[in-house]
This record gives structure tokens, sequence and C-alpha cells, in this order.
């Protein structure tokens, strides 16, 4: 494949997965520029149930990932039968993890809440939204399986037409629920949570229907025995990498909301602007995880290589534009929300930050999301993100706020420095080349 026709190939996958990214990061926009309006409690209150949904999300992606890896590997191979064995299994694993969070949403919200910050009001509210928002769990288990194959089948802008769907009702519902529009009742941060789940709902919908009207319906025979032992090396370092990692990231929200109520609050409003950036860009790590699997499924090692390096390149370029104006456009964007202004000042501190340590974020996200990955050696990842959060990126967070107590600014930027580490690593083993692996199937 000549350059401009994998660019071809890295757009028609990056792009409809970059924007349903971007639209599932609308939701949590939406939801803060409404709030925001609200005040500083209700802000923090929303931020801090993001952060246990967060788990859900990254536990559920961790078989979303490894069902990618399967099911692209196996097309490279023309494996039909395990492709299809592929999507059941690993939608039956998201499904059952689903119903375990929902379970502890709805059995201890108040509680899991408590675990963030002290201040009484606002884990009381967080713990009011997120016993409704648990009800979204099952509906994003079979949205991220289901999204995965049809990704995988090279029809990328299908979930992106689901996820249109479910902005606009989130959107509306929001502004409805929230503020009590056309004689609904002013609702707050309750009305934000029902609006969220009715969207999710409406979303898992949508993409069902489009799948069963355009997945590929084609015979094979009969897959052999399943290499269950294969599988587990895969999805075992992925669910350990992911846990914890968002634990590590759950581990920075109890720091900063310990700090302060302000230093929360701030962290709560820079979500939105890091979740759409990263969203701008997280389509290229989907195009690496399916382009360079189908290239080693294919066996064709030389051209997955090459294919890595250039989407790499293409993030660095993509990061180095999104963090100039994410500098830029950060004094402007905190004069949306109704806050005090030492929150203002704090969080535009923080995305000047944000801005310097972005395109290591996203080099990461390619090489530990997409390209590592691709070949099913789950472990090198679990170890480099194990090194980078827990050697490097807690120690310093924890020292920074509590033993020096910096600023909260100053003390995201020197646990974000992790993220070079993880780079460094994460360079030595893509040379490497021992993550190049093809499956059995």
């Amino acid at each position: 494949m000549d350059d401009r026709s994998f660019f071809r190939s890295v757009c028609a996958l990056a792009i409809p997965v970059a924007l349903q990214s971007m639209l599932q990061a609308s939701f949590g926009v939406v939801d803060q520029v409404m709030i925001g309006q609200l005040g500083g409690v209700e802000v923090a209150a929303v931020g801090l149930a993001g952060k246990f949904t967060g788990i859900f999300n990254v536990v559920v992606s961790a078989v979303g990932a490894v069902a990618g890896i399967m099911i692209s590997q196996y097309m490279g191979q023309k494996n039909t039968a395990e492709t299809r064995r592929s999507m059941v299994l690993n939608l039956r694993v998201c499904l059952i993890l689903a119903a375990l969070f929902t379970l502890a949403g709805i059995a201890a919200p108040r509680q899991i809440m408590g675990l963030y910050i002290d201040d009484a009001a606002t884990a009381s509210a967080a713990g009011r939204y997120l016993f409704i928002v648990s009800g979204t769990f099952l509906p994003a288990a079979g949205i991220t399986i289901l999204s995965t194959d049809l990704r995988c089948m090279e029809k990328a802008s299908l979930p992106l037409y689901a996820g249109i769907a479910s902005a606009a009702v989130n959107t509306g519902l929001n502004w409805v629920l929230i503020f009590g529009r056309l004689g609904a009742p002013a609702l707050g941060v309750t009305g934000a949570a029902l609006a969220t789940l009715i969207s999710q709902l409406v979303y898992f919908a949508v993409i069902l229907v489009m799948y069963l009207r355009y997945r590929e319906r084609t015979e094979s025979a009969p897959a052999g025995p399943f290499a269950w032992g294969q599988y587990l090396r895969m999805l075992l370092p992925l669910l350990v990498s992911e846990s914890m990692w968002v634990l590590g990231e759950n581990v920075y929200a109890a720091i900063y909301g310990h700090m302060s109520v302000e230093a929360s609050a701030a962290m709560t409003l820079t979500n939105p602007v890091q979740s759409l950036a990263i969203g701008a860009l997280c389509g290229l790590s989907q195009a690496a995880a399916i382009l360079i699997g189908k290239r080693l499924g294919d066996g064709d090692r030389e051209t997955a290589y090459r294919e890595a390096k250039r989407l790499l390149f293409y993030g660095l370029a993509g990061s180095l534009l999104l963090s100039a104006v994410i500098f830029l456009i950060s004094p402007q964007y905190v004069r949306i929300f109704k806050v005090d202004a030492v929150t203002r000042d704090l969080t535009a501190q923080i995305l000047a930050a944000y801005a310097a340590v972005m395109p290591f974020k996203v080099l990461n996200m390619i090489m530990g999301s997409g390209i590592l990955r691709s070949g099913g050696k789950t472990t090198y990842v679990m170890v480099i993100d194990l090194v980078g959060t827990w050697l490097f990126g807690v120690p310093l967070g924890l020292l920074t706020a509590f033993v020096l107590h910096w600023p909260i600014p100053l003390v995201y930027f020197t646990l974000s420095l992790e993220e070079c580490v993880r780079l460094a690593v994460s360079l030595v083993v893509f040379r490497r080349r021992g993550w190049m692996n093809r499956l059995e199937g």
C-alpha cells in the first residue's frame, strides 16, 4: 500500500472514530457547561461521579481492545469462524462486567463517592448522579463491542451516526431537565444524570439496529477448539493494565479532592477539554490497532512496522497543533462557567500544563492502545503502564501535594511527567519488534 492509499485508509477509520469519541466527550462537555451554571459543588459532584464511571469505561474498553485485536487479526487471516466467535465471546464478557458495576453503583453510590472527597454536600450530590448513570453500564458494554466489530469491518461511520443521534438527545434533555424547561421540573444534577442515561439507551438501540442491518453474513466452517490460553494471555494483562491505570487516575482525583473543593472543581472543568482533545486524535490509535493487526494477521511484518511509524508521525503532528490551540483558548474557555475567580484561574493554569504534556499523551495512546497491542502481546503494555503510573505518577502526586504543598497546576504538571517515562520505554519496546505476533486460529 503506497503512502496515499495508507493515508486514505487511516482517515476512513480514524475520522469517524475521532468524531464518535468527541461526541461521547460532548456528553461531559454539555453536562459540565450546564451544571457549571449551578455552582462549584455541582461541578465537582459530576466530575467525581465520572471518575467511578471511568473505571467501568476503561475496564470494558480493555475487553473491547482484545475483541479488536482478535477480530482484525482473524480478518487478516480470512478466518470468518474465529472472527464471529471473537465478537460473541467478548460481548458476553463485557455484559458480565457491566452487570457487576451496575450493582455497585446502585447499591452504594454515596459510599463510593465518599472515597473521593470529604465534603458531605459534594459527596451526596455525586452519589445521586452515580445512582442514575449506573444504568448506562449495560448499554455501554453493547456499544463498545458492536462498534469494535463494525470498525473492523471498515464500517466505522455507522457507530458515528448512532453517536450523533445520542448526542442530540443528550443535549436536548440536559437543557430540559437541568433547568426545568418546557414545563419539566428543574432537576439540576439529577436531570443531567437522567439525560445521560436516556441518551445512552438511544445510542445502544440505534447502533444495534445498524449492526443487525449491515453486519456481514458469511458462511464458514465450524470453529475449532477455542484457544483459551491465548485469549487469557491477552485479556488479563489488559485488565490489570487498564484497571491499575484508571485506579491511578482515581488516586489523582482523590489527591485533588483532598487539596480543596476549588482544586477538584478546577480539574473537573478541564475534563471536557482534555476529553475532546484526546478524542480528536484517538482515531489514530483505533486505526493502528485495526490496520497493524490485519497486517500481522496476514504475516506482513515489515509493512506493519513501516505503517506503525507513519501513524506515530501523524499523531505527533496533530497533537502539537492541538496543544497550541488549547494554550490559546484556555483563558476564554474558563469564562463560560459561573464559578469563583480562584477556580477559574486554577483551571486556566491546569489547561496550560495539559497543553505542554499533550503530545506525550497522544503518542502513548497510539503506541499503547494501538500499535503494541495489535500483536496480542499485551504484557508489554501492562508493564509500561504500571511503571509509568505507580512508580512515577502516583508517588510524585502524593509528594508534591501533601509533602511539598505545591499548588494544583504544578502538582498536575509534575505527575504528568510519567507520560515521558512511559513513552521512552514504549519506544524501546517498539524498536525491538517483540510485540509483532500473529494469533493462532
